[in-house]
């Protein structure tokens, strides 16, 4: 029996064979980025300036192109803190042309450059919330059963009620004759106003919430001294940039089960790291969005994929379960399998 599972090891690799030479490691893949959000008893002023009470918290890593690669023309950076009432935001964003013509609320914010946000509480890849704002300080809100991907339509009715957001400049708005130096927004985000994504309604104290931030910016023109997105030759815009804090690994933000960790935490010397089970996470969604691609083309899908995690095999395995499909893994570590519903949603069974 002491080599039961060396022969269970043997046999998987054996059966993995059609798939690769050698089973996967899950524990070499990268998880998404984390952020260790402070608890402050005094929250900062919403006016788009850096008061004292953010000296509590720190910046995130810089952000960087959408894809995880290049690295952006401009720096953009986030800080985090939070208290019982509100999710406190501020961003800081590198532009030597500040500039926005969009005024009305929940229109297309991302046609200007814009700063956005992405949140889901329970991180099952359903029931999300993005917000967008411009220079401006116009604002586009809305909710999302689910992904693009799973065929969704867009609530853009949804609004954050009581949403506090400013903008503060470091130069000046609209006026191409000079060179700025970047634009500040700041947000308070009232958990209450969150309930439809967090159904339990608390607050995430010592809890973990997926959450990225994604900066689009495009390459500008003057029409009659007025900044628009520029055209190439043929009189199409051209595509803008995408820059994150947490890299997507393709140009797609609603790909929620790669946005990053934020941590709620109550105390400043906690220690912390991304969850146990993210690289797992991670592998089961990466052959979820393979699948997807190969059902759109028509093209069979394998019924298992096996890999090695935490030295021990684990599979990825296709099933039906009153008449729904559903992709399942076994977690040997703490005993609970994790599964992929059709649609996407993600749920851990005990």
């Amino acid at each position: 029996m002491r080599f039961y599972p060396f022969l269970v090891l043997i046999l998987l690799l054996l059966s993995s064979s059609c798939h690769r030479s050698v089973p996967e490691n899950i524990d070499q893949i990268k998880v998404p980025k984390l952020y260790l959000a402070n608890f402050t008893n005094k929250p900062p002023k919403i006016d788009g300036l850096q008061d004292s009470e953010w000296e509590e918290a720190p910046w995130t890593d810089p952000f960087i192109d959408i894809e995880g690669i290049k690295i952006p023309k401009y720096n953009t950076q986030v800080k985090m803190l939070w208290d019982t009432h509100a999710l406190y935001i501020l961003a800081k964003l590198e532009e030597p042309h500040i500039w926005g013509n969009l005024k009305q609320r929940d229109t297309v914010i991302f046609y200007n450059n814009d700063f956005e946000v992405f949140i889901d509480p329970d991180g099952d890849t359903h029931d999300y919330m993005e917000l967008e704002i411009n220079a401006l300080n116009t604002v586009w809100d809305l909710f999302l059963k689910r992904p693009y991907r799973n065929k969704v339509k867009v609530d853009n009715q949804w609004d954050i009620e009581n949403l506090l957001s400013a903008v503060s400049y470091q130069g000046s708005l609209n006026d191409p004759s000079d060179t700025d130096q970047g634009w500040q927004l700041e947000i308070a985000l009232p958990w209450e106003s969150l309930i439809r994504g967090n159904l339990q309604g608390s607050v995430p104290i010592n809890q973990f919430w997926r959450i990225n931030f994604s900066r689009v910016n495009w390459e500008h023109e003057l029409k009659n001294n007025r900044y628009d997105r520029k055209k190439d030759a043929d009189g199409n815009y051209l595509p803008e940039y995408n820059w994150v804090w947490s890299p997507q690994g393709a140009i797609n933000m609603h790909l929620p089960e790669l946005w990053g960790y934020v941590f709620f935490t109550d105390r400043k010397d906690q220690n912390i790291s991304v969850t146990d089970d993210a690289q797992l996470i991670q592998w089961m969604y990466g052959l979820y969005r393979n699948k997807l691609v190969l059902e759109k083309k028509n093209l069979e899908r394998d019924q298992k994929h096996y890999a090695l995690y935490k030295n021990q095999p684990v599979q990825f395995e296709k099933r039906t379960i009153n008449d729904t499909l559903y992709w399942t893994t076994f977690n040997p570590e703490n005993q609970k399998t994790y599964q992929i519903r059709h649609d996407g949603k993600f749920q851990i069974l005990d």
